[in-house]
């Protein structure tokens, strides 16, 4: 059990039946009436974001979401088949558990898959990846404003933004949260 004066961030716990995460929270202790916690949490599952204040002497179960790293090995259709490298062992998951950062996954990777109880709910991809610009128009010589980005495919098949001179064939660095260019890869 853990309280709600002892919430910090990243803690996970049972509400009302739902896996909350703690996203931010702040103890307030107003002039008047009774200090209290005001949470903003997100749902595992579902990943909807509340906000509530909470007695700081309420207790609520804790939540264990179990993290494993695995890889990514194909998709087949709707499934995507990732391997246990401890067992070797190929679990399906749908394509509504991944994500959006998962466009920019290929295989062999490894993401890191959360569980609650046995049920998969959640893919985290890793929050950088070097990958190849497959398709993308020329730059021009003389083209030097500043800011310019056009668009290139990488070998995902994702579709991103990337500076003039970048060309086919060329590494690339790519943010999975936001899908951003961020420079010429070093590898």
């Amino acid at each position: 059990m853990i309280s709600a004066g002892d919430i910090r961030n990243g803690i996970t716990f049972e509400m009302d039946g739902k896996v909350m995460q703690v996203i931010e929270f702040q103890h307030v202790k107003p002039g008047k009436g009774a200090a209290f916690v005001r949470v903003k949490m997100r749902n595992v599952i579902t990943g909807g974001v509340t906000e509530t204040s909470l007695n700081p002497s309420a207790k609520f179960p804790t939540a264990f979401v179990e993290r494993k790293k695995m890889e990514y090995s194909y998709n087949d259709g709707e499934l995507y088949y990732f391997m246990d490298p401890e067992t070797y062992d190929m679990v399906p998951l749908n394509a509504d558990v991944l994500g959006d950062g998962f466009k920019f996954v290929k295989e062999n990777d490894v993401c890191t898959i959360m569980s609650y109880k046995g049920n998969v709910f959640g893919v985290e991809v890793p929050n950088f990846v070097d990958l190849v610009v497959t398709k993308t128009e020329p730059g021009f010589a003389g083209n030097t404003a500043t800011n310019v980005t056009k668009p290139a495919t990488v070998e995902t098949g994702a579709e991103i933004k990337v500076p003039l001179f970048i060309n086919e064939g060329d590494k690339v660095q790519i943010d999975t949260r936001t899908g951003e260019y961020l420079g010429r890869s070093k590898a």
